[in-house]
């Protein structure tokens, strides 16, 4: 792109690891980042999806072009800070025009050292991102506008990529902790258990509060663990079911030791297991299969699923990049579930025990409330 004049120059600069550029209006923090790239079709929650711990290591595409109109507020963060690398947006975000919100998003952004862009064309942006797979890319904002498009483009490539990367040892938890609070609900906000439930220990890959918040509306006393937890420290609590959370990065890594805690736990302690995303993918691999990366992930909140069992299609929330290959199933483990979308597998159970998982998130904040039930039926099978 030719130079423009210093008072309509960007002032933001995305390079694609292809020498592709794009140029935009800068918001959120300065400075530059890399990752890789995806984009998200969910039509609201941006504030959720940036704060949701599995999009480490990614920066976000939304293909909804209104963003920031709803601001921001403490309540939707599913973690204390963003996660996602940055956001891309057709429009620049708007003032907020919500009873809920606290803050800009720009503002919030600036604060948690997030960089954004808009004024992009997205909707190209997402073709290529389709039919090339997830780029690694380079995001830079500088409010002067000056950009070493050079080296944009050489840290775009030097991205070493998500495959073989464990991501779960950068958002996990530090120390085990109690989780009590429930889900919203009007007028009341957020409550908290104050009756008995089944005890469940829950390893934190990346976990998003509004899972835990649906485990404790469930019925369930929810002990949370960090990822390298061992089958020891799980066997401590004396739980009545082991739950599996979400997360980031590529499942064969985070397998190296999640699998093995996880193959000992079942081994010694007939229980149900849940897992979801990750959690799906690394009780997968537990069990026998093996997963890949995919070409640009699913990420959105509208992807219809199939029940094999029943035949019923789920709307579901998603966001996972890499999918548990149903070729690799073992003849104990069958699907369940199938993306309409491109036919992968979305869920398992074993046939002779209550173990099953679900590739997509059956909390869905932000999205459709379709798959809530799966969390009343890890409890039910605690008896």
């Amino acid at each position: 792109m030719p130079a423009s004049p210093a008072s309509s120059r960007p002032t933001a600069c995305l390079a694609l690891a292809d020498g592709t550029l794009f140029y935009g209006t800068g918001f959120g923090a300065t400075g530059q980042t890399e990752a890789e790239l995806c984009f998200n079709t969910a039509m609201t929650g941006y504030q959720e999806i940036m704060t949701d711990p599995s999009y480490a290591g990614q920066i976000v595409t939304f293909t909804f072009p209104h963003v920031g109109n709803t601001g921001v507020n403490p309540e939707d963060d599913e973690t204390a800070e963003p996660v996602a690398a940055g956001m891309v947006v057709k429009w620049d975000p708007t003032d907020p025009s919500n009873w809920r919100a606290t803050d800009r998003l720009e503002e919030w952004l600036r604060r948690r050292g997030r960089i954004g862009i808009g004024g992009l064309d997205t909707r190209r942006l997402t073709r290529a991102i389709r039919q090339q797979g997830a780029p690694h890319v380079a995001l830079a904002h500088d409010p002067e506008g000056n950009f070493d498009i050079e080296a944009l483009v050489a840290a775009a490539r030097a991205f070493p990529g998500l495959v073989g990367l464990d991501l779960a040892r950068d958002v996990t938890c530090a120390q085990t902790y109690r989780w009590d609070e429930m889900r919203w609900a009007w007028p009341e906000g957020y409550t908290r258990r104050d009756t008995p439930g089944r005890r469940v220990v829950a390893i934190d890959y990346g976990a998003k509060r509004n899972i835990l918040r649906c485990l404790a509306s469930a019925g369930c006393d929810v002990t949370v663990l960090p990822a390298t937890a061992s089958a020891d420290d799980v066997l401590a609590h004396d739980p009545e079911g082991l739950f599996l959370s979400n997360g980031p990065g590529d499942p064969a890594a985070t397998g190296e030791y999640s699998v093995p805690m996880l193959q000992e736990v079942m081994a010694k302690r007939d229980m149900p297991v849940f897992g979801v995303c990750l959690g799906h993918q690394i009780l997968a691999l537990a069990l026998g299969a093996r997963t890949v990366k995919m070409n640009h992930g699913h990420h959105g909140a509208n992807h219809p699923v199939k029940d094999l069992s029943t035949g019923k299609v789920e709307i579901t929330s998603m966001n996972h990049g890499f999918t548990v290959d149903s070729q690799t199933l073992p003849d104990k483990v069958q699907e369940t579930h199938v993306s309409l979308f491109d036919g992968s597998n979305c869920g398992i159970r074993m046939a002779d025990r209550p173990v099953f998982s679900v590739q997509y998130h059956p909390e869905a904040s932000p999205g459709p409330q379709d798959s809530y039930y799966l969390f009343e039926r890890f409890t039910n099978a605690m008896g």
